[in-house]
């Protein structure tokens, strides 16, 4: 520090001073200890106590968030203003990092002198209680949009893996299936060159049908069954001269072919019977084909549309709700989170529930937040149940989990914004301050938590209905001190 002071006219143009006399304002030169700064100098450290108040005079300071081994902007400060204050006067640690952009002055006011000033000085005191709730609102907001980030990314890149599994055997089947038409196009020219007569064209379409219809109505046991007969299937098509006979043994023996069939066949082929065969497999294979092309496809089309019913796209912001619509497209969208453990999902579903009229989106991510905390507190294996009824006027829905439970002097926090279980950095961690604020502050309704050893239980509670003119929402509040 050096002897310069900060002078009254300094002073005089920072807000939080304000309402003071300049007798009154005088009292702060003494105090205010001034130094200059470099451009990337750490003004103030995240996580640590608050030395005091600093007065920023010139140059510009930005705030930073630690994520993680990152840092995220979290606004800038720019003079002449006050920073810290909050902490200060609350006893709280720094939420942010102040860094210095720009090469400037500040007066540092310590902390014990601050107190001692503020309380002496209602107004001061005042001012900077009323900057608590923007304070708190502005931080809140970037921790729950940073929230909805991590949550979305790891969401959107769990739904790749599983549009990616779909998409592949779409694209395998698609280029196998065009193999199969090219094996068949070409037999045509087979039979044509091999001069078939109509009556053995009849007679190969008749053994053709016998074998395409008795596959159909074969069941999966059964064409496993047969598949043990695909050794004899092989050895007669190698006899009867088939080039690449390995090609067709599996599907024609899992039709259920026998040697009694090819002798037939070759009985009417004759010398084209290497073509027949080929016609028969290709079209077993180009069936197949289509039922895993369409599979795929309807799987595809199913993530779409669970994702789609997830976000609630393309309708209003107060939505009729189908709570167990949500819980199981949430459980979709969770999908590759479970899909590596043993852990099962229990439901004890309420069908003759109404839907709700409620922000559905907003709701899927309440789901989202719990669900994913369950299946955290199980780990590999256990048990989630999900279960809904009626209570009066409002639906309870539980979320319960049969895992190690919530310390008892957690229980009590858990639900406090900014509190996590989670190194310092790794996030919000449990989203329940956010889950809390969308149920109670915005849908009008109610959640607690009850947990012992082997048993936790979230228990929402959700009117059916509520005024559609209703508005909600958080106040949009700048400038954080």
């Amino acid at each position: 520090m050096s002897d310069e002071r900060v002078t009254l006219e300094e002073l005089r143009g920072i807000d939080l001073f304000d309402e003071l006399d300049d007798t009154e304002l005088e009292r702060w030169i003494p105090v205010a200890k001034v130094r200059e700064y470099e451009a990337g100098e750490v003004l103030a450290e995240y996580g640590e106590e608050a030395p005091g108040m600093i007065l920023l005079l010139s140059g510009l300071a930005q705030a930073l968030i630690v994520v993680g081994d990152g840092l995220e902007s979290a606004g800038y400060q720019r003079p002449p203003t006050w920073i810290g204050a909050v902490a200060v006067l609350t006893g709280g640690r720094l939420g942010a990092r102040m860094l210095g952009v720009e090469a400037g002055r500040l007066a540092l006011v310590p902390a014990e002198d601050f107190r001692r000033l503020a309380f002496e000085q209602p107004a001061i005191n005042r001012r900077v209680m009323q900057q608590v709730a923007p304070v708190m609102t502005r931080v809140t907001a970037i921790e729950q949009n940073r929230e909805r980030l991590a949550s979305l990314g790891t969401m959107a890149a769990g739904l790749a893996h599983e549009l990616n599994n779909p998409a592949a055997a779409a694209q395998r089947a698609s280029g196998q299936l065009v193999e199969a038409v090219d094996v068949l196009n070409a037999t045509m020219r087979r039979f044509v060159d091999a001069g078939i007569s109509r009556e053995e064209a009849e007679k190969l379409l008749a053994l053709h049908a016998e074998v395409v219809d008795g596959e159909e109505e074969r069941t999966a046991l059964e064409a496993l069954d047969a598949a043990d007969a695909e050794d004899d299937v092989l050895a007669r098509l190698e006899d009867l001269g088939v080039p690449e006979a390995w090609r067709f043994a599996e599907p024609l023996a899992a039709a259920g072919v026998d040697q009694e069939w090819l002798d037939r066949l070759a009985a009417v082929a004759g010398p084209a019977t290497d073509a027949a065969v080929a016609w028969v497999a290709a079209t077993l294979t180009a069936r197949g084909l289509a039922d895993e092309l369409q599979e795929s496809t309807q799987r595809l089309s199913g993530l779409v549309g669970a994702v789609k019913s997830y976000a609630y796209m393309d309708r209003g912001d107060l939505v009729e709700v189908d709570i167990h619509e949500g819980l199981e497209t949430t459980l979709v969208v969770l999908g590759h989170r479970l899909k590596h453990t043993s852990i099962e999902v229990m439901r004890d579903y309420d069908r003759d529930l109404p839907k709700l009229t409620l922000r559905g989106s907003e709701l899927n991510q309440v789901w989202t937040n719990l669900l994913d905390n369950a299946i955290d507190a199980l780990g590999e294996s256990g048990t989630i149940t999900l279960r809904t009824r009626r209570e009066g006027d409002r639906a309870r829905i539980d979320i319960s989990d049969d895992g190690r439970g919530i310390p008892e002097e957690l229980r009590d926090r858990i639900f406090d914004a900014f509190f996590t279980t989670k190194e310092v950095g790794s996030g919000t961690g449990l989203g329940l301050a956010t889950s809390r604020g969308i149920v109670v502050d915005r849908n009008g309704g109610s959640i607690t938590v009850d947990s012992r050893p082997g048993e936790t239980t979230f228990s929402v509670w959700l009117p059916f209905s509520q005024p559609a003119d209703q508005v909600r929402g958080s106040p949009r509040e700048s400038g954080a001190r």
